[in-house]
């Protein structure tokens, strides 16, 4: 149960909070820390401050979506496992609701032309939005870095075995995440941590098994943020078991970063594309239930989650590891644009971006410039 001071507020107010979160949410986990900071924190003073920035730092440590990690710990702290699956349901289904409603326009057998445009030009931002995340996340990373003595080349070392694994063997992401972050673990002087993760190729699954186990990559594998599910999703999705071709996982990830809400959403656009709205919502259940059960399991350790050693050392080497995954997609994706006039749209959607200016915006432009060129020539 949450700490006995939580303050009594009714399900049905978490209800609503929750889910004008989830309807609200656009632009990602900054945007979603700074609404529940103003929900829980300075509008209704539910959870202190200092708690508050502590469930940050430890969601952070956690594999998969952070954010949405901590909209159900807010709510958990709230009302216990009753609050944590209201606000979950509320967080998570408009923004499912949505995107699984694009993806039937988007990834029909015969969508409009001007459709096609805008996936076509929303798709040439993605590459820049993850240029844009792995440099986000990679000054924390090199920071946590530099605390430690002697562990600045080793950083250099799992950036780049990221780089390449993503590029060359992408089916060894999650494997390469894993052996860094072991590797940091042993190196500090550490045992191995008993991670209990169970990794390997399975290749003798039906559909729904196959949907299930690329959806519980993304939301009980995935360290560092929302654009690591590149890496893990595209060559299982792409080139395992066909579901998309690589323009298509384009327009998916751009559905995830368009939609309000977890930017995670986007296995559910997969799961659509593989076995429509059956393989859309259990994509989602697979990938957000490990969050709800890290959260209900782990939410009273919280503190001493995050003052682990054991943890913090693997997050310094899965960390930079996932950082030159997000590196090694964008290269990949960006090799995949099709068309001469998406390059320069790429080029506008980054120079955005990287002036910290909306992620949302810059994909709805391009998804406007990809329609305006489907309107005025007839091959997209």
């Amino acid at each position: 149960m949450p700490k006995t001071d939580s303050p009594a507020v009714s399900l049905g107010r978490i209800a609503r909070d929750w889910t004008t979160l989830g309807v609200t949410g656009f632009g990602g986990p900054p945007t979603h820390i700074a609404l529940l900071r103003k929900l829980c924190v300075e509008k209704n003073q539910w959870i202190v401050r200092e708690e508050f920035e502590d469930a940050i730092a430890t969601t952070n440590l956690l594999p998969g979506p952070a954010s949405t990690q901590l909209a159900i710990y807010c709510a958990w702290r709230l009302r216990g496992i009753p609050g944590a699956v209201v606000g979950a349901l509320g967080f998570i289904l408009p923004g499912l609701i949505l995107i699984i409603a694009l993806s039937a326009l988007f990834f029909s057998s015969a969508p409009p032309h001007w459709v096609l445009g805008i996936a076509a030009g929303a798709g040439a931002g993605v590459p820049a939005i993850a240029l844009y995340a792995a440099a986000q996340l990679a000054p924390t990373s090199w920071h946590r870095a530099k605390a430690q003595t002697g562990t600045k080349w080793r950083w250099i070392t799992y950036v780049v075995v990221g780089v390449a694994t993503s590029i060359a063997f992408p089916q060894f992401v999650v494997l390469a995440m894993l052996a860094c972050g072991l590797v940091e673990i042993s190196t500090s002087g550490g045992a191995h941590a008993a991670l209990p993760l169970a990794i390997g190729k399975v290749v003798a699954l039906g559909s729904s098994g196959s949907i299930a186990w690329v959806a519980l990559k993304v939301g009980a594998l995935s360290y560092g943020g929302g654009f690591v599910i590149i890496p893990l999703m595209q060559h299982d999705v792409v080139s395992t078991y066909h579901w998309m071709s690589n323009a298509q996982f384009l327009n998916a990830v751009a559905l995830g970063q368009i939609t309000p809400g977890p930017v995670v959403q986007t296995v559910s656009a997969v799961g659509y594309a593989a076995r429509g709205l059956t393989g859309a919502l259990l994509a989602a259940a697979v990938a957000f239930t490990p969050s709800f059960f890290f959260v209900v399991g782990g939410g009273r350790h919280f503190q001493a989650i995050r003052v682990n050693a054991k943890v913090t050392a693997f997050l310094r080497g899965a960390g930079p590891c996932v950082i030159g995954a997000i590196l090694g997609s964008a290269v990949t994706l960006a090799s995949e644009l099709g068309h001469w006039w998406q390059v320069p749209v790429a080029i506008l959607v980054a120079a955005w971006v990287f002036s910290k200016r909306s992620t949302v915006i810059a994909l709805l432009a391009a998804g406007g410039v990809g329609a305006l060129v489907a309107l005025t020539h007839t091959a997209i």
